[in-house]
């Protein structure tokens, strides 16, 4: 056994992290403020990801913290089990604020990896109430990314993160991801692949409608690489749903809260699901939340489908809408509306898109997408962990997925900070043929 000192960093086992390899060279991240890091060495590095897609509004957001210390002060914790604060019910109605049309009713999670485990309970429950227990089927995406829990890597179609788990839950069958070779190095939505979608309808037809509880897909497939949906796609999908009783579930967990220049990519692609996971810019990550935001008729059917005065859905956890996440929801949104932030954003994408586009010059760069301010870039076979570790020696933090990079820059970023990024970007790259 390694000998243990006040500064070891055995003792900690990394999630997704090559552990013999990050402990052999760390690089720890210890300050944060608006859109830097700083190391524990103390270099600045520009956060091109906002973290993992949750810092939107940046770090040391001083209006979130003193919410959260000023509640934890007041109320540090209260069950939401036959009990409830108040804070919780606010932040659930500043939530449904901004959620698509008849999205009024939210579940609190913990994380997005909950909210999805969530939503297909909630999938389950609300056939089942309707008479329908036989549809227990799902239909998910090769290179889809849903958390990590049972159901989530069941639904996940990223082959590392299913290889060591077995079967994982029956009944999952992946529809083609939406990535053609052919078509590299579009800005927005490639015009070819909507065709794609029929591959639901393929599942219908093998499976049967009766038999599909839900069909869940990201709008913007973001740990994967960024892959932006196809013209018509995410329509197609919605029509196939519609016509077979099959619930339509958007996971915006990377691609919710301005991510899109819209509050969420299901108003930015003009197609309303039947329930919505939430999580990361939530509370910009200032607490651990996540959330499920759920048409009116998909509530009603579970709650009023259950005897008067009983328990209508089993479900939930012990820290659901604990009351520091709440504060830190509610003070979110408050700077996501008196900042204009989805504006702001929208603002910025041309330009952002425009830079990261030019980087299609460089030899070692195979592929680049990207949608409002999100983007990702594929490098040739076999780089993509030295890159991420080079560019955080440059200055910049970019979470890469094998060998294709995801930049999501904070909302809150300027002009000067995309230049200064994609300078970083181009000068680490530019070593590469």
């Amino acid at each position: 056994m390694a000998r243990l000192t006040t500064n070891t960093l055995e003792n900690y086992w990394m999630p997704f992290t090559a552990n013999r390899d990050f402990k052999n060279e760390p690089r720890l991240f210890a300050k944060g403020e608006g859109v830097y890091y700083w190391s524990h060495t103390g270099e600045k590095i520009l956060d091109g990801t906002s973290g993992l897609f949750c810092s939107a509004l940046g770090h040391g957001r001083k209006e979130i913290i003193d919410a959260v210390y000023k509640q934890l002060l007041e109320l540090d914790y209260s069950p939401s089990f036959n009990t409830g604060h108040p804070i919780s019910f606010e932040a659930a109605s500043r939530v449904a604020e901004i959620t698509p049309e008849g999205m009024n009713h939210i579940f609190f999670a913990n994380s997005g990896s909950e909210a999805v485990d969530s939503a297909i309970k909630i999938a389950l429950a609300y056939h089942r109430a309707r008479g329908e227990s036989q549809r227990v089927r799902f239909v998910s995406r090769e290179r889809a990314y849903h958390g990590v829990n049972i159901g989530g890597t069941s639904l996940s179609g990223l082959v590392k993160n299913r290889q060591d788990f077995g079967a994982l839950m029956p009944g999952v069958a992946h529809m083609r991801h939406t990535w053609d070779p052919k078509v590299r190095f579009v800005k927005g939505q490639p015009e070819l692949g909507a065709d794609l979608a029929d591959d639901l309808q393929r599942f219908v037809d093998l499976y049967g409608a009766q038999n599909i509880a839900a069909c869940f897909v990201e709008p913007i497939a973001g740990s994967t690489g960024i892959l932006v949906p196809p013209i018509g796609y995410l329509k197609r999908l919605r029509e196939i749903c519609d016509k077979t009783g099959i619930l339509l579930v958007f996971d915006e967990v990377i691609c919710g809260f301005g991510r899109t220049g819209k509050a969420f990519a299901a108003d930015s692609f003009g197609v309303i699901p039947d329930l919505m996971t939430l999580a990361k810019a939530l509370t910009n990550a200032v607490q651990p939340m996540g959330a499920v935001a759920v048409q009116d008729w998909v509530h009603d059917a579970i709650v009023d489908g259950a005897p008067e005065g009983a328990m209508e859905f089993f479900h939930g956890y012990t820290y659901s809408a604990h009351p520091g996440a709440c504060a830190a929801c509610i003070a979110t949104q408050d700077i996501f509306k008196k900042d204009k932030i989805f504006d702001r954003a929208a603002a910025l994408s041309p330009y952002f898109l425009d830079e990261v586009f030019k980087l299609q010059d460089l030899p070692v760069v195979t592929d680049i997408r990207g949608y409002g301010l999100i983007a990702g870039f594929d490098v040739k076979p076999g780089l993509g962990n030295e890159i991420m570790k080079k560019l955080y020696y440059a200055g910049l933090h970019i979470k890469f997925t094998g060998d294709g990079g995801c930049i999501s820059p904070p909302l809150i970023s300027e002009k000067a900070h995309i230049d200064e990024m994609c300078a970083i970007l181009r000068d680490v790259l530019n070593g590469y043929k």
